[in-house]
């Protein structure tokens, strides 16, 4: 599906140079396409075929927990396994029996979120720790065995690995999150709740599909809302308001370089429905912190006939409202 977000992961080992590490070349290259083909067949696969153990492919991703173990045959220079769950879990992930070489320049990092074409999920504006805090380096550690937790259902480790025959263990685990935050949701269609209980902080909910998106339930602060406000109208009134929601659409993961394509802040009448015609569609709850914010939504994938058309030059060549 050609609208559908292309995640950019560069993962050509001949432009790599020795001195250029891994964590700055995935976040800096912007020329690849593979992402997107793990997230439909292995992710479909692993769901379909539950497999407690496996290989570790050098790219990959895993729904589903379990162990998974990586042998370098060859030297492996650039790799990145990305782990997804369900909205309300947060990710575990355990590495053991590593036997790398870090003074080589060998290394495994586990990043709190995604990382594609140089953007972050959650945004680092919705992320409470500040962006190298989420990185977790197994070379800095002393430990034999390094445990990380998400903070959201999305996690990430990159490695790089020189000598043939070294290897590592991940096991991932899954845990139950009763107040979801950040959520990359892994089907094009379904409803979600998300509430920010009296929290001064910002929640994402990422489709990464041109989807349309109908508000079923809004509460903000005392007030109940009911009305969809196209951006074109009143942008300024919500964002001063400090608790609203808002939709966004784009073709990247980092909400704050998206396009806010509407928002809802105050008391009318009448429930309204969107379609986002972008490869990202993001539902986002912003909460001052005191009140209770409540957001429900339904979301489904757009039919081939009702996508936008292609108009050069344009922000409409990707995304369009209606």
């Amino acid at each position: 599906m050609s609208v559908v977000l292309r995640a950019q992961l560069l993962l050509c080992l001949v432009s790599l140079s020795a001195r250029t590490g891994l964590t700055r070349y995935i976040e800096e290259n912007d020329a690849a396409d593979g992402l997107y083909s793990l997230f439909t067949s292995a992710q479909k696969r692993d769901s379909e075929d539950f497999i407690f153990r496996r290989p570790l492919r050098c790219l990959d991703m895993l729904a589903t927990e379990g162990s998974f173990t990586f042998v370098a045959s060859r030297p492996q220079l650039a790799c990145a396994a990305f782990i997804i769950a369900e909205p309300s879990e947060v990710i575990s992930l355990e590495l053991s029996d590593v036997s790398i070489d870090c003074s080589a320049g060998d290394f495994i990092k586990v990043f709190d979120g995604w990382v594609l074409k140089g953007e972050k999920f959650p945004s680092s504006y919705d992320h409470p720790p500040l962006p190298h805090e989420r990185y977790t380096d197994y070379c800095s550690s002393s430990a034999e065995t390094l445990v990380s937790r998400s903070s959201q259902n999305v996690a990430m480790i990159f490695f790089r690995i020189h000598s043939p025959d070294s290897s590592f263990s991940l096991t991932v685990k899954k845990l139950h999150n009763p107040l979801p935050c950040n959520i990359m949701s892994q089907s094009p269609e379904g409803s979600f709740t998300m509430v920010i209980p009296h929290q001064r902080r910002n929640c994402s909910f990422s489709i990464i599909y041109p989807v349309e998106i109908r508000l079923t339930d809004l509460s903000l602060g005392e007030a109940k809302i009911n009305e969809i406000r196209p951006l074109k109208q009143m942008w300024s009134g919500c964002s001063g308001s400090g608790d609203y929601v808002e939709l966004l659409g784009g073709n990247g993961v980092d909400t704050s370089k998206m396009f806010p394509v509407a928002d809802l802040c105050f008391s009318s009448s009448g429930l309204a429905q969107m379609k986002i015609g972008c490869d990202n569609s993001v539902v986002r709850l912003v909460s001052s912190g005191n009140y209770i914010n409540r957001v429900t939504f339904q979301y489904r994938l757009l039919e081939q006939h009702e996508l936008p058309k292609t108009r050069e030059n344009s922000l409409d060549n990707f995304c369009t409202v209606e």
